[in-house]
């Protein structure tokens, strides 16, 4: 057994009592496909050092799982059945699950049967990228937004949203008063430090706001979130769905925010760039503006991402960044005069729950550690609506609208450079098929048939 596998083994025992102590019974170890759904594997607790030591099974060919659980084909890469992998749990993020007593969750990596870490994990992508980072003097503080919504199927066919607003209004708030006190007191007693909870804009719409955290143990707090949600909306008669369009014209999302840090200083803040950046941190912030187009299909990797991806949806449709422009792909947030050197932090607009989160954190994070590498330089802040803006105005400051369908997406990832070296042949070459067959198995379906087909998917 390797050094890492021996640590985690370790950890596992001495974990194990403080777990026991706390009533869990089962672990739920959780991994995210490429189409975004979480999957999971279960054993009791008693089972935590041995699967440290050697892992649970798990086809290889989960690499090149669909949204409606079929399975693709990367020739040359991943094919067929045949292959196996091993998931390895992560004791340090384990987390009891508050609202399921007896139950944990723990995010795990994938190891091949030989002991080393497979080419094709997420998280270990993720790794990767934080640690190229981390030579380089940089770390990230990331948090996300989720959006999610409740809802129910009727007897005659339709679908009840749990609330029909207003936006954010008490009227929303007081109807579900009690939910959403269950939802805030279990985030809290799981550690998730929630910054803000409110009703959201579109019927049966909410959002919570959970606060930065390492890139790695944010990714892991989306599924944690997400196991909360549905089993705190369960008690309630009501399902969860965290897809892009549930109800309604506005759609949910799941917009990250990040900042960048060298020697205990904010990079977003205290330089002399624009909107008071440093040059490392105006350096990243451009390597993402550069890259966005391809890191969608990444984001937004569902063909139903692209019904919210629109113009005038607060989506971030419009690749250009802003001081607090809500329709930029990219907002830049100062925050408040006298904390501005802790929080400043650049918005990610254009990503949704369908996302798996390492990916969709990694493929951020590596186009803007592609930008301090390459030593970008952003270009004017967009303060308008841009897709206000006259096409010849648009053309002539590069602002253009993102990848309106994921077909389009895919062939900007197809042709990025960047990812396909953060990502490493196996990853990318498998993620692409996924996402080029995903699209096929849905092409030219109408909106209100794809809302329909994955309300409850997500």
């Amino acid at each position: 057994m390797n050094a890492e596998l021996e640590a985690r083994a370790a950890s596992a025992r001495e974990r194990m009592g403080e777990l026991a102590d706390a009533g869990v019974e089962a672990v739920a170890c959780g991994f995210v496909d490429p189409a975004g759904i979480v999957r999971t594997k279960c054993i009791p607790l008693r089972r935590l050092v041995e699967a440290t030591r050697s892992g649970i099974g798990l086809s290889t060919v989960f690499a090149l799982a669909l949204s409606n659980d079929e399975f693709t084909s990367a020739p040359g890469y991943v094919e067929g059945p045949s292959g196996d992998l091993r998931l390895v749990p992560d004791p340090g993020g384990i987390v009891p699950v508050e609202p399921m007593p007896g139950w944990a969750w723990a995010p795990v990596d994938q190891f091949t049967q030989e002991g080393e870490r497979w080419a094709g994990c997420p998280r270990s992508f993720l790794r990767r990228v934080v640690d190229d980072l981390a030579a380089r003097g940089l770390t990230v503080r990331a948090a996300f937004e989720f959006e999610f919504s409740f809802g129910r199927d009727m007897p005659d066919g339709s679908v009840e949203p749990a609330h029909r607003g207003p936006g954010y209004s008490d009227i929303a708030l007081v109807q579900h008063h009690d939910l959403a006190l269950d939802l805030i007191r279990a985030f809290e007693r799981e550690g998730l430090e929630v910054q803000q909870f409110h009703p959201e804009y579109t019927d049966g719409q909410f959002e919570v706001s959970i606060a930065p955290r390492d890139p790695i143990a944010m990714a892991d707090t989306v599924l944690v979130l997400k196991q909360t949600v549905r089993a705190v909306g369960r008690k309630y008669g009501w399902r969860a769905s965290f897809s892009p369009r549930t109800f309604g014209p506005v759609g949910n999302g799941m917009h990250l925010h990040l900042s960048l840090w060298r020697d205990g200083l904010n990079e977003f803040s205290g330089g002399d760039g624009p909107a008071g950046l440093r040059r490392e941190g105006e350096a990243f912030i451009a390597g993402l503006h550069r890259d966005l187009p391809a890191v969608v299909a990444v984001t937004c990797p569902n063909t139903l991402s692209y019904s919210r991806l629109q113009p005038h949806h607060w989506s971030g449709a419009m690749l250009c960044w802003g001081q607090e422009n809500r329709e930029a792909a990219l907002r830049f947030i100062q925050g408040m005069a006298g904390t501005r050197s802790q929080s400043a932090n650049i918005e990610v607009k254009p990503i949704d729950g369908t996302s798996n989160p390492y990916l969709a954190m990694g493929a951020v994070l590596a186009a803007g550690a592609a930008g301090v590498a390459d030593g970008l330089e952003l270009p004017d802040p967009t303060t308008e609506d841009p897709s206000s803006l006259p096409e010849e105005e648009r053309t002539h400051r590069g602002i253009r609208q993102l990848p309106s369908s994921l077909a389009e997406a895919v062939e900007e990832l197809a042709a990025s450079s960047t990812l396909r070296a953060a990502m490493g042949d196996l990853l990318f070459e498998t993620f692409l098929a996924t996402r080029r067959a995903d699209e096929a198995q849905y092409a030219g379906m109408e909106e209100e048939e794809l809302t329909r087909q994955f309300r409850w998917r997500y």
